[in-house]
């Protein structure tokens, strides 16, 4: 996805733009209209004609006043619901590119610019049509047909207004250049960098304080939102003056027209009236204008997050993350029902952007029944393997699942038969019961409250009040070994063939890890399934069924 997708799927169509835009030209004239034959019907009314010569400027009147708010008001209404008809297809559309290559074709990005691009990013996305090409259309259309009016009245009137229209563009839109461009070019980067920076610390708070870092981490995030201040004020900076600057050509206008047009009075036809119909004219039309040089500003902002959209997420599948169809232009098979057993052959990965292996060589069998546990120090590929066997990463050698190559099924299709229970299992700030539905949404109470019997979690059930207890942000309610168990619970309830425990008792205390993996591989025990323990730390050898060893990789 580059710039262009992105700013093609804000843009709503035609069918659905053109009438925003044809409501605004029409408020937009109805408010010159208002104004000039306002202008018109109290300069003639101070003549004291009949009053029949007054009434169809007074019924004008009040039509451009009652159309003025009618046609904005629908304006408003039909513009927004075709911007905000695109952000379903927008959002959809990046997630769509991103779900293939998560999570770890996301290379480095922090969790809170992240979700900055994905949200107030997207958002931005939908002042494309309102706030840009909208603005630009309704004030080039309502400023050609006004100059057009006041020079079939007076010509050289319609050319002052012109010339002024056009220095009001050009010069406008050079100061809001000079003051503001660099501000709102930056606007986007600098709000996803102090969300990711608010998202640290409020994230690891705790540890901050633990070891006296806090303070440091506050100046960061103070010195991040001084930033991201003196950006916003240096655009509103940019606008004040824009705004200034046409009111004052407003005003120059409005004074030359009346320079050209007095010496006019009473030659052709021309009086009094349309003298002030004219004058007040570019006060009506200067207004609308003034959005014109503000949509460039609009512009550059929409332009830098729709970049920042599109370098998240990427054109093609990075290098080392799996790319859907792999098994070429054979369709893709269904995967095996039951249990199953999983094969490496020589097996290599590496992490996206990293010039060596992570894991290299690497052979394996693993049959329904089979509790492996698979050992090596710090470095030696273990969390790579892990995600190899969920398709996270993309390997050399041969991976099979019941002698089929994995790359012949679809990947969505291979994590449903191989399940990952992570170091750090993601619990959502929700109740016990949510937190383990999404396994199977068609689970009922018993079957949740079974599968917590089973991974020991029982009694700490009843304790905190059943399904309902909440378990909070990210787990902050639960123990490192309680959110295990839950995690070993989804898995559970999910039914992996091929179950992946990676690390589960790297956050527990020492005391009570032997524990915790003698109730966890007991839970999972199965016939029918095969189950992978990835640990640095020694287990028990009646836990498991065999004992692999992975080398640290060396260095090509």
């Amino acid at each position: 996805m580059n710039r262009s997708d992105v700013l093609r799927l804000a843009q709503p169509s035609l069918r659905r733009f053109a009438p925003g835009v044809l409501l605004g030209v029409l408020s937009a004239l109805c408010a010159v209209g208002l104004l000039a034959t306002a202008a018109w019907l109290i300069t003639r009314a101070a003549e004291q004609p009949p009053i029949l010569y007054l009434s169809a400027a007074m019924v004008a009147v009040r039509a451009f006043a009652l159309g003025r708010a009618t046609f904005r008001y629908l304006e408003r209404l039909v513009s927004h619901d075709a911007a905000f008809a695109t952000m379903p297809e927008l959002r959809v559309g990046v997630y769509e590119r991103l779900v293939p290559v998560s999570p770890d074709g996301l290379g480095r990005a922090r969790r809170g610019d992240l979700l900055s691009r994905l949200v107030s990013d997207v958002d931005e996305q939908q002042n494309l049509p309102l706030r840009v090409l909208q603005p630009l259309l309704v004030s080039g259309l309502t400023a050609v047909v006004a100059v057009v009016v006041v020079w079939i009245i007076l010509p050289a009137a319609g050319i002052v207004l012109l010339i002024a229209l056009l220095l009001a563009f050009v010069l406008g839109t050079a100061a809001n250049a000079a003051v503001s461009a660099r501000a709102e070019r930056s606007l986007a980067g600098l709000r996803g960098r102090y969300r990711a920076e608010l998202g640290d610390h409020l994230e690891n708070l705790d540890l901050l304080i633990a070891y006296g870092a806090e303070a440091r981490s506050r100046a960061a995030l103070a010195e991040a939102d001084a930033r991201l201040t003196r950006a916003l004020v240096r655009r509103s900076a940019g606008a004040g003056i824009t705004a200034a600057l046409v009111t004052l050509l407003a005003g120059a206008a409005t004074i030359l027209i009346l320079v050209v047009g007095v010496p006019q009075l009473g030659q052709g036809g021309f009086d009094g009236p349309a003298l002030a119909l004219i004058a007040l004219v570019p006060l009506a039309v200067f207004e609308v204008f003034a959005m014109i040089p503000l949509a460039a500003g609009a512009w550059r902002q929409v332009a830098a997050s729709a970049e920042r959209i599109a370098s998240v997420v990427p054109d093609a599948v990075p290098a080392g993350i799996p790319a859907e169809g792999g098994a070429g232009d054979r369709a893709l098979r269904p995967v095996p029902d039951g249990p199953v057993s999983v094969a490496l052959r020589d097996v290599s990965a590496r992490w996206p952007g990293e010039s060596a292996d992570a894991l290299q060589g690497f052979n394996l069998t693993v049959g329904p029944g089979d509790r492996i546990l698979v050992r090596g120090a710090s470095g030696s590929g273990k969390t790579t393997l892990a995600h190899v066997l969920v398709r996270f990463l993309e390997h050399g050698g041969r991976y099979e699942l019941d002698g089929v190559d994995v790359r012949e099924y679809p990947q969505d299709a291979v994590r449903q038969v191989v399940g990952l229970c992570e170091q750090r299992p993601h619990l959502f700030d929700d109740d016990i019961r949510q937190n383990l539905l999404f396994a199977r949404d068609t689970a009922t109470d018993d079957d949740l409250r079974a599968v917590l019997e089973r991974v020991g979690l029982g009694e700490w059930l009843r304790e905190r009040g059943g399904l309902t207890a909440r378990v909070g942000e990210r787990g902050a309610l639960v123990s490192g070994g309680q959110a295990q168990r839950i995690a070993l619970a989804r898995a559970l309830l999910a039914e992996f063939p091929v179950l992946v425990l990676d690390e589960p008792t790297a956050n527990v205390d020492p005391e009570r890890a032997d524990a915790l993996l003698d109730d966890l591989l007991r839970a999972a025990a199965s016939a029918d399934r095969a189950v992978l323990l990835i640990s640095h730390t020694p287990v028990p050898e009646h836990l498991v069924t065999a004992t692999v060893h992975l080398p640290t990789p060396t260095p090509r």
